[in-house]
């Protein structure tokens, strides 16, 4: 199979790859960063699936006949709290759509007020924890857990949920 990920971010390719070689052995891939067309920080999770929905087409549209991948992080509230959510998205050749979203888990009020003021999370994890490039690694996620999740290991729940969606999609055809 002939896989395109919507993304050159380490943490999403390092998930990405490590799932479709587990399921597709000698598959073909190639990573290209390709638009969301939705916020730089997307907000709720309408948006974030919208924006992985949007990479996993225009990646798709880059090679003929290869399965698009979208990866999209975004925040959401519930009840005055927010929350870190996140989305995946499969853009198949014959134009269906596959969808999955991963954990959740809050945010402290200081990082959603930097939020609502519409700055990026991984901007405001970078300053909360006086670090650089933690999107491109631990993520929010892993740094407010403890790195017992990890981003990588967050979009790689997702990417099997995807993946197994995928399977039951050719096997049923």
């Amino acid at each position: 199979m002939k896989f395109i990920i919507g993304t050159t971010n380490q943490a999403k390719v390092k998930a990405t790859l490590k799932v479709i070689d587990n399921h597709f052995p000698g598959n073909e891939w190639k990573a290209e960063k390709v638009p969301s067309n939705v916020r730089d920080q997307p907000f709720g999770d309408e948006e974030t699936r919208l924006g992985a929905i949007n990479r996993a087409k225009h990646a798709a549209e880059k090679m003929d006949g290869w399965i698009g991948i979208g990866l999209e992080g975004g925040v959401r509230t519930i009840e005055n709290q927010t929350y870190v959510c996140n989305w995946g998205a499969l853009s198949l050749p014959d134009g269906t759509i596959i969808t999955a979203a991963g954990a959740q888990i809050p945010l402290p009020e200081e990082i959603a007020v930097e939020l609502r003021k519409g700055r990026e999370l991984g901007i405001i994890v970078d300053e909360y924890f006086q670090k650089s490039g933690i999107r491109q690694h631990e993520g929010a996620i892993g740094m407010f857990t403890s790195n017992v999740v990890t981003r990588d290991l967050m979009f790689e729940h997702i990417m099997q949920l995807l993946i197994g969606q995928l399977k039951v999609h050719f096997y049923n055809q």
